[in-house]
Parts: structure tokens; sequence; C-alpha cells
């Protein structure tokens, strides 16, 4: 039987191959988003890839299904962003049963990595663009492990299928769009690594144009092999030691990477993160992901009525940023991998705790200074130390999806900066998570939560979300890019639509801000900038500046299936 399939497998591929196929132009049709639909929706950051999702949805595949097929074109138009050299939290909502699980693969540090490995020869913390560079910056992949087991437990079409668009993609090529023509020119890093400027400079040695075209035939045979053979070559075979080759003889910072890493790297699944807001129930990812975090902020703007604010007035920024400035002070102390670290979340996500909290909010002054709580009755209060961490770069991508049956994907994925750690396998680039971790791993002779270990995954604020309403239907599919700042931006799309009622799109559109730490900052270009006086009056510190998030998000109402598209990015949405 393993035979026949495999058999069937190969001649799906050779006849739907871009030989057998003289189609160039398809791949170049830019398809119009469509924003309300009945029985299906796929949204994602390239129209390419949202095709690609929606073909399979249109076939008859389900959401994990479409979401494979989604990330796979995404690894070949959107590279810097994410692909199957790097990580995500996958979250699914199956409808039949009303559950929804997680899917962790975040990165894990190499098990014989150096915990002084992002220090200088002094001892002192190396640049963030010193440390992201080549093999020392990267952690075992797993997109690929949270795909298949995904796609095991849940899939309904055969694997091989998911592949197609993307291997066509790769094969015949994809035009240079304006925001990677940007990348390309404002990521230095990449002209170190040969076979990675190869791919996107040309004969003269220049970044490539817009509209000229990017061929990856070395992703497409990738894609063919796993798609025929499955990943096991990823993690256990010839293309496991290109891999750990790549990243141990790096010309550039050489890394700590073992086949024996790859092959042991396993990913985590279980029950979401709940936790009660108003009338609704939000549910995202477990540590070390943004979603306690962004509870956090939740169950602080609780105690305020949001509703009568105006989403336009200096009160309502005023008081959401005091509440993500609280809950960040936490997020600094005491969030990372928790099977390394005891995070107290039952503490973080307290609601007298929360309320407590919120009452540090003055609604005419901002705050001065911010600590993170304290929890007298756990020893880890006493063991920890906060540590801002050096810089979490705006990358990153989001996907959103609902099928006909209902079933859900909200799927955040990353290869952290932009072209990650420079490093090209095969097609694909190799992330650099790595950097996530603290730089430093003790301070005042205290721990450092999110230190860098042997086997430990890095913090990550990516924060797929679903929220559901009081009878617990899911209402809300949402999750963003951009580094740090993903959590405010899913914050602001969730206030917006449940506490505002604003449609998901006009949520979406709405200016971001964000305050981790003492500046707040208000996007360029938006009318916040006409609130700088206004908001530096009531003491905050204001830094205005471009805040590129790409947020994607589909609304389940009884008018339809809305979808939230982010018009700062080049995403769409297709439904049915």
């Amino acid at each position: 039987m393993k035979k026949y399939f495999l058999f069937v497998s190969i001649l799906f591929l050779l006849a739907n191959s871009p030989d057998n196929n003289n189609s160039q132009e398809k791949q170049d049709i830019i398809s119009p988003s469509k924003l309300v639909a009945n029985d299906f929706m796929v949204v994602s950051a390239h129209p390419l890839a949202t095709q690609a999702g929606y073909n399979i949805l249109a076939k008859g595949g389900n959401a994990i299904d479409a979401a494979i097929a989604v990330q796979m074109v995404l690894n070949v138009v959107e590279p810097y962003a994410s692909g199957i050299g790097g990580g995500g939290f996958l979250l699914y909502y199956d409808a039949k049963k009303n559950k929804s699980t997680y899917y962790n693969g975040r990165e894990k540090a190499p098990k014989n990595i150096n915990p002084k490995v992002f220090l200088d020869k002094k001892g002192q913390k190396k640049t963030f663009h010193e440390a992201l560079k080549g093999g020392v910056s990267v952690g075992v992949p797993g997109i690929l492990k949270i795909l298949s087991s995904a796609h095991q437990k849940h899939g309904k079409l055969p694997w091989f299928e998911l592949f197609y668009d993307a291997i066509n993609t790769a094969s015949l090529g994809y035009k240079v769009t304006p925001r990677i023509y940007k990348k390309i020119n404002n990521i230095a890093h990449i002209a170190e690594f040969p076979e990675t400027s190869g791919l996107f400079f040309n004969e003269q040695l220049h970044p490539k144009e817009i509209s000229e075209t990017i061929i990856n035939n070395d992703l497409a045979n990738t894609f063919r092999n796993i798609a025929v053979n499955g990943i096991d070559d990823f993690y256990h075979g010839n293309l496991a030691k290109k891999i750990v080759t790549a990243v141990k003889d790096s010309p550039i910072n050489p890394g700590y990477l073992e086949l024996t890493d790859l092959a042991e790297y396993n990913i985590t699944t279980g029950d979401l993160i709940c936790m009660a807001y108003r009338k609704y129930n939000i549910c995202s990812m477990p540590m070390p992901s943004g979603g306690v975090t962004l509870l956090q902020i939740l169950g602080i703007l609780e105690n305020f009525d949001l509703a009568q604010m105006d989403p336009d007035s200096v009160e309502a920024i005023h008081v959401i940023s005091e509440a993500i400035r609280l809950a960040f002070a936490d997020r600094n102390k005491y969030s990372a991998d928790p099977d390394f670290v005891e995070v107290p979340v039952k503490s973080l996500l307290d609601k007298e705790y929360l309320k407590e909290r919120s009452f540090l909010i003055n609604v005419d002054a901002a705050l001065i200074k911010v600590t993170p709580g304290e929890f007298s009755d756990l020893s880890i209060d006493k063991k920890l130390v906060a540590s801002k961490p050096i810089e979490e770069p705006p990358s990153t991508t989001h996907i959103s999806i609902i099928d006909k049956e209902g079933n859900a994907v909200s799927f955040t994925s990353s290869i952290e900066y932009s072209f990650g750690s420079g490093i090209t396998v095969d097609g694909f680039l190799l992330n650099n998570q790595l950097t996530d971790f603290s730089f430093i791993d003790t301070e005042n002779g205290q721990l450092v939560a999110n230190s860098v270990a042997g086997q430990k995954r890095p913090r990550s604020s990516m924060s797929p979300t679903f929220v559901f309403d009081q009878t617990g239907k899911l209402e809300l599919i949402v999750g963003s890019p951009g580094g740090a700042r993903i959590i405010s931006y899913v914050l602001k799309t969730i206030i917006a639509v449940l506490d505002w009622q604003v449609p998901v799109n006009d949520a979406i559109e709405l200016p971001n801000f964000n305050k981790m730490f003492d500046q707040l900052e208000i996007e360029n270009k938006s009318y916040l900038v006409d609130y700088k006086d206004l908001l530096e009056r009531i003491g905050h510190q204001v830094t205005i500046r471009d805040l590129t998030s790409g947020i994607h998000a589909i609304h389940i109402t009884e008018d339809g299936i809305m979808a939230g598209v982010d018009n700062r990015i080049e995403g769409n949405a297709l439904g049915n």
C-alpha cells in the first residue's frame, strides 16, 4: 500500500509539474480580496498563498490542509518572513468536537550551546546584528513537525497534494513586489551569503528590481522530496546533514547544531490558555508565546468601560497603552519556556491581581515608573530578575482560515528577522530565533528567565488567538506579525471588534500604537500623530514611527464570514 501511495504521489507531482503546465502568467495573477463569504475563508500575507489555500478548500480540503498549502507558498513568495527553516504556533479548532488544540513548533536551542554565546570576549552583550548572522543564531526548526503532526491527526486531503502550488510557484517564478524589493534592499546581511544573495540579486549583483522574476528551483525540489517522502529527510536524512553542515561550517558565526538536535526535536500539543473577557472567552497560545501577556492586558482593561470611550480618543489610547506597559513589565520578568522556568501563569492571570494592576492606571496621567508584580507565595519571585530584550524585529507572518465545516486555524510562523540567519539550504532560509533569548543569563546575581540554555525554546511574542462568544461559538480568528508589537496589534483588533463593534476590516485599519516600555509609540502618517502634544501633556514620552502590522482576521457573524486584511502589507482574502 505504501508503494502504491508513493507511485500515485510521483505521478501527481509529475503531471502537475511546471514542465507540464505552460501557464507562467497564472502565477502572476493578483486576485482581489473577497471580504465576505458564506462557506469558507482564507486570509494570508500574499495573494498567491491565499489562492493556494482557496484552491485546497474549494476541492474539499479542510483548514489544516489549506494552512499547509498556504505556508508552503509563503515560504516561496515571502521568504524573508517564514518557512520550513523556522518555527511557529498553530491553533486548531475542531468544530465537530468543539475543541481547540495548540501545536507548538517553536525552535529549540542546540543542546550543546554555550549559555554565553551572545556575549563578546569582554563579557559584554553583542549587538543584535552581530548576533543574528550565520549559524550561531539558528534554532532547530519546527514548522514541518507541527504541520505533519496536525495533518496526520486532522488532515483530509493527501499530504502530497498540498505542495502543488508551492512547487509550481517556486519553479515558474514570482514577481518581485514593492514589499520584497524593500526587504532585499534594506537587509544588508543577505549579501554576505552567496546562496542567499544568488536568489535575490541579479547578474550584476544588484537586488532584483520590482517585477523581475525570482525562481527557486532548489526549493521546488525540496518540496517535491517532502511532498512524496514526508519530513523524515529533514530531521533524520541527507537534508538534515546539509542543515547541520551549513550551521556548523558557516563562515560567519558558526553554530552548535548537531544531527541529534534535529533527530530528537519534538513539538508539544495541548489545550489553549483561555480567559473570560466581558461576555467572551479569549483563547491563545500558552508559554512561551505572547498569549499570556495578551490575556493580562485584556484582564486589566476589563476594569474600564472601553465601550464608552471613543476609539479615536486620547483617553482610549492612554488607558490601553498603560495596560500594555503593566503587562509587559510582568512579561520581561516571568515569560520563558515553562519546561525550564516555573512561570506563575495562574497568578499572572488571576482576576484579582489584574484588578489591582488596573488600579495603578491614572486616567489623567501616565505612570512614571512600572515594576513587575510580586507573588510572595512563589519562590520564583526571589530568583528571577526582569530583563528588557535587546530587539524583537517586526518580521513573521500570520494565516487565518475557516473551512466549510467550521474548522479553523490561527497560525503564526516565523524565521525571526527578515531573511533569518542569512543561511540558505536547498532553497530555504534558516531562522535566527535564538536571538529571541536574553543575551545575558544573570543580572546582579539573579537568574534571567529567558536566558540561553540547551534544548530551551526562546520567548516569543507570536499570539495566534481564537475568540468565542458566550455560547461557546467561535467568533474571531486573529493574529499578526510584528515582533514584540504583535501583542498590541492583536489586542487592538480584539478590542475594536468586541468593545467598539467595529467591522473587522476597519478594526485592522485603525492606527497602531504600543507602549512596551517608557516610550509610547504611535503610527507614523496616522491621525494619532495629531495627538502627540496631548499625550505628552499627560506624561507620555511619545515616539512616532512605522508600526507595520500584518493583522489577518476572520469574524464569523450572522451576516456571513467577514475577512480582515491588513493593507500595510500585501495580503488578501478569498472565500466562497
